[in-house]
């Protein structure tokens, strides 16, 4: 009888849990990054460029560049692949440089 990878290792899963983006609810798995959890959910997007305002997601996925900064639990400038997704964080949609004292 064959065993799954999951029984081989004896990993135990955590139960799913739930994060939000703009409000809207979506489900993660333990381990997931933020910007896993938002591609999974078919969101592509979730920050605007400073200049132009044009959609940005993950794109290296490693952490080399800057296209996936997110505002996570309030905090701007968040490397959305690199951090790891939390029961009830709060991610919203980044425009510009995401800091709205520092003006245009």
């Amino acid at each position: 009888m064959a065993r799954t990878p999951a029984e081989l290792v004896g990993a135990q899963p955590e139960p799913p849990f739930e994060i939000t983006l703009d409000g809207r609810p979506l489900p993660a798995l333990p381990g997931q990054s933020v910007a896993a959890v938002l591609w999974s959910a078919g969101i592509l997007a979730w920050r605007t460029t400073r200049v132009g305002g044009r959609p940005r997601g993950a794109f290296c996925g490693i952490g080399q560049c800057y296209d996936c900064l997110a505002t996570i639990n309030g905090e701007p400038n968040r490397r959305a692949c690199l951090v790891s997704a939390r029961p009830g964080d709060a991610i919203t949609t980044q425009e510009g440089h995401g800091r709205a004292e520092l003006g245009v």
